[in-house]
């Protein structure tokens, strides 16, 4: 049933996504609030159907089992989740946190997000979310509770169940996809909840003793006597790529929606492992930032591209492990290499990070200063007479651009009159106002009449009690119609 279930759910996602990207065309040439709601629609079908993948046929199913670190991965979780901490508080009670477990480690991750994100959306308004990581009895306990809506007692039993959900707009499959997880693992999951208190979920596995198990695991590659580790790494770099697409389905799963493509991400990490092999810091430096850049230009998030290089940090190592079984190699030789291949990554790791950031802020600021020139227009009405409507929120730093601005302009189009319309404005400080009063001065040093409409009473109060007046050099009126009014006349 499960294999019957993902095959309708794979034929049935490839047009729907066609169609998505139909909708998204029509929505750039002709915007509709109809288009809207059809493509919002249509990502929550395509969002159930991917969730009907995950739970009836896992895209994770071949994942290596790893040795984990669930505190670590419940860290990197809770970051994505931070747009919501300033209504909903999370207290970590993490103890023991060096204890680890053996598992698929993207699996884990989905079931204990899927867990997190019920959490918040149990919370309407305010509220807290407790976790909890321990040891007890020989196992590792991981408890999630929330002071949200709570589910009735009778209902309890039925979590898990596929397309059974207590939320409006839910399908159940989240919480199918985290009982499965949790049972493939040999954990126990257990449910509290109360309505109007809140909910608490209980994980539980077993701990794996890794104490004289290695963590990098032995693999299956072609060695020849003599061969140095670049020429290794190029006779098994097909193997070393098909274990790095495994641990990196859920990347590619992310991306699919972008114009990266997974060759793209494969090609890169080829030329990194080149780098490394070459000893190039500078080479793996100049990649990092023209990767950082391309990867900010596609608005992916960093943490992604953080994570597969951590990715891609351990699978070469299991490749240096796996060469230097059958090289001869001193303890001092070894821990130079380790010490400059992560020097080398981090390096990387940080100039990536950089670029992107780099990258993101000059985003940033050209499209304010775009907005600051589009919300700065000085209308002309005539050869020598002008209008400039303020709009919207005014900070020190928007008034100095009005000045330089409006400035400017008086002398390009040798304006005799301004009227400068404060009505879309709701709110100034007292430090706004006096600036306000500089640009006026400015004005009329220019040579030109400014004529001031739409001063709404919160801002003359703040001026009354400055005591600034305009009325020695300049007039006001009570809207820009009864100014433009007196124009015409």
């Amino acid at each position: 049933m499960g294999q019957i279930a993902a095959g309708i759910a794979h034929e049935v996602k490839n047009p729907l996504t066609a169609v998505k990207g139909f909708l998204q065309l029509l929505k750039e040439e002709s915007p509709h609030k109809y288009l809207d709601y059809a493509y919002t629609e249509l990502e929550n079908a395509l969002s159930t159907l991917q969730n009907l993948l995950h739970v009836s046929k896992p895209d994770l199913e071949n994942e290596p089992f790893d040795s984990i670190n669930l505190c670590s991965e419940l860290e990197s979780l809770l970051y994505l989740f931070q747009e919501r901490s300033y209504q909903v508080s999370i207290q970590k009670q993490f103890l023991d946190t060096d204890t680890r477990v053996y598992g698929k480690r993207n699996q884990l991750k989905k079931a204990f997000f899927n867990l997190i994100k019920n959490a918040f959306e149990a919370i309407s308004d305010r509220g807290t979310i407790t976790i909890k990581h321990y040891k007890a009895d020989g196992k590792l306990m991981i408890k999630v509770s929330d002071t949200g809506s709570g589910i009735p007692e009778e209902k309890i039993r039925l979590l898990g169940t596929p397309f059974y959900t207590s939320k409006t707009e839910g399908t159940g499959m989240g919480l199918t996809q985290v009982f499965s997880t949790i049972y493939e693992h040999s954990g126990i999951i257990r449910v509290k909840s109360k309505v109007g208190v809140g909910t608490e979920f209980l994980v539980q596995f077993p701990v794996q003793n890794l104490t004289n198990k290695l963590e990098v695991v032995p693999l299956n590659l072609h060695y020849v006597h003599d061969q140095s580790f670049s020429q290794f790494y190029t006779a098994n770099k097909i193997d070393f790529f098909e274990l790095l697409k495994l641990q990196g389905k859920e990347l590619f799963e992310i991306i699919k929606s972008t114009e990266i493509d997974s060759d793209f991400i494969l090609e890169s990490a080829n030329k990194v492992v080149l780098l490394l092999n070459d000893r190039d810091e500078h080479g793996l430096i100049a990649h990092a930032k023209e990767h950082g850049r391309n990867w900010a230009s596609h608005n992916l998030d960093l943490i992604l591209k953080l994570e597969w290089l951590q990715m891609l940090r351990k699978t070469y190592w299991d490749f240096l492990f796996n060469y230097y079984i059958n090289v001869e190699q001193s303890q001092k030789q070894f821990f130079e290499l380790e010490r400059q291949v992560n020097f080398n990554l981090d390096t990387y790791m940080k100039h990536f990070a950089s670029s992107y950031s780099e990258y993101k802020n000059e985003v940033l600021q050209s499209q304010r200063e775009v907005i600051e020139d589009l919300s700065l227009p000085v209308i002309p009405l005539s050869d020598h007479m002008a209008i400039l409507p303020i709009v919207g929120k005014l900070d020190t730093l928007r008034a100095k651009k009005i000045q330089e601005h409006v400035l400017v302009r008086i002398y390009q189009l040798k304006l005799k009159q301004v009227i400068i319309d404060l009505s879309g404005v709701v709110y100034m400080d007292t430090a706004i106002v006096s600036h306000l009063f500089k640009i006026v001065n400015g004005i009329i040093i220019q040579g030109c009449k400014a004529i001031i409409t739409g001063i709404r009473p919160e801002i003359t109060n703040t001026m009354v009690e400055l005591g600034i007046s305009f009325h020695e050099k300049v007039e006001t009126r009570g809207s820009l119609q009864q100014a433009l009014e007196e124009y015409s006349k």
